[in-house]
């Protein structure tokens, strides 16, 4: 790591040593401003309350509730235009460090990539360790600019399974052709033994499909956006949660991921072994504009309909940062912590919408605050109930996205498992989050 920063320290002192001029965080390199290096930085902060599914333990101690401290997420991007044609990106920090982690882990690597202007605007052809990829808008999100206190983390659908933290060793074309914005990448699955999900003690059977073992076939993917009102920018794969009332925006979009013999389950005759595709289809609409310019007032509001398909009955089970490690409960279908049905073969609807309040609400030093609600609606063919989580909260905008404070409230369903092996919702358990957002950019 120490190497890592001196690496930085150098590239930066040397690159000055040339620059023409340092503006909006961009180093200059050439006198026009065609060729520059830019350095971002993120950092939220999360305190929260969480009440802990039933069974859940912590090192084998009962735990009916946590309170826990825990970065969510820190980031360092460096990214620029090399030539008229030639641009580079990367991306490294740190995910979910609380309590449980393990320590002195060092940051990872998020992106990594290449990309070379065929026909500027048009058509850029890169690849590399990427978030270019399929299937929604916030499959690849803007963490600095979400809404809530998250993004709808479900568009991730292999997110550490066979990926790393969404971004995926990939080749891909993007590029805007008037008013649609399109991407289109060919990915090579991780190894799914690495994964996080993986569980050496299970076995293939025909009640639920898991994916297979075997080495992958190749992903192909692709999310194509018609934007009716401001173009938004296409420069880096992430997509903007909100403008916060300073662009006028209006897009549908539909995206795809599919992978051949993707997943894989035991056949009736418990012997046979089937492989099936994973394919993942989505619809969405994001509309985010100004109300009032005058006072600065504004809404954001974002509809996605998802139909999943990795195989019969397959279901995982997710919490973010979880803050605990174990559950005694095996009629409990969560597991532990604040794990809940997240993604599973099956139809999804999620809607969140925020208003913004009008500029200097609490003062010129004060900011203002967006209230905001979002749902994920499931209907996933492993539970016999719907799936419903949901969030609520409020951010406080000290000074935009750049000093953000948002409490928020989310609720998650408890599935349980009965004796003829049917997985009900028989309760519900609640987090209050806090978390503080600086945000460089």
């Amino acid at each position: 790591m120490k190497k890592m920063f001196f690496v930085m320290a150098l590239v930066m002192i040397s690159t000055m040593s040339y620059a023409q001029a340092i503006k909006d965080g961009k180093l200059y390199i050439s006198e026009d401003g065609s060729r520059y290096l830019k350095f971002t930085l993120n950092t939220q902060v999360w305190l929260r309350y969480n009440e802990s599914n039933p069974g859940t333990t912590v090192y084998g101690f009962d735990k009916s509730s946590t309170t826990d401290i825990g970065i969510r997420r820190f980031r360092i991007q460096m990214f620029g235009q090399l030539t008229d044609r030639v641009f580079v990106y990367t991306q490294f920090g740190q995910n979910n460090f609380n309590y449980l982690s393990d320590r002195k882990a060092g940051f990872f690597i998020h992106d990594a990539l290449g990309e070379y202007a065929v026909v500027k605007n048009k058509l850029s052809l890169g690849g590399g360790l990427t978030a270019w990829s399929g299937l929604a808008r916030f499959a690849s999100p803007a963490v600095g600019s979400i809404l809530g206190i998250d993004a709808p983390l479900y568009q991730q659908a292999t997110n550490d399974v066979t990926d790393q933290f969404l971004r995926k060793l990939s080749i891909y074309a993007k590029g805007k052709l008037g008013k649609i914005d399109y991407r289109f990448a060919l990915s090579d699955p991780m190894a799914f033994q690495k994964s996080t999900a993986y569980n050496a003690s299970n076995t293939i059977n025909k009640t639920a499909s898991t994916f297979a073992l075997s080495p992958a076939s190749f992903q192909t993917q692709g999310y194509v956006q018609y934007q009716f009102l401001d173009q938004e920018s296409n420069l880096l794969p992430y997509n903007a949660g909100t403008y916060l009332g300073k662009k006028k925006i209006f897009n549908l979009g539909a995206g795809f991921i599919y992978q051949p013999q993707a997943m894989w389950r035991l056949a009736e005759n418990g012997t046979d072994t089937l492989k099936t595709a994973m394919t993942l289809l989505s619809v969405d609409a994001f509309y985010d504009a100004p109300i009032n310019t005058a006072k600065g007032t504004a809404i954001s509001a974002y509809l996605a309909y998802s139909d999943y398909d990795f195989g019969k009955n397959y279901i995982r089970q997710s919490g973010p940062m979880n803050p605990a490690n174990g559950n005694k409960l095996a009629s409990v279908a969560n597991g532990a912590g604040n794990n809940f049905p997240m993604y599973g073969t099956g139809k999804i609807l999620y809607a969140q919408v925020g208003y913004k309040m009008a500029d200097n609400l609490l003062g010129k030093t004060g900011g203002t605050l967006m209230p905001y609600a979002s749902m994920q609606y499931a209907n996933y063919d492993r539970l016999a109930d719907p799936m419903a989580y949901y969030d609520i909260g409020v951010n406080w905008l000290l000074a935009g996205h750049t000093s953000k404070l948002t409490l928020a409230y989310e609720s998650r369903p408890i599935y349980t498992i009965n004796a003829n092996g049917e997985w009900h919702s028989t309760d519900r358990k609640a987090g209050v989050l806090l978390q503080y957002q600086v945000f460089f950019n």
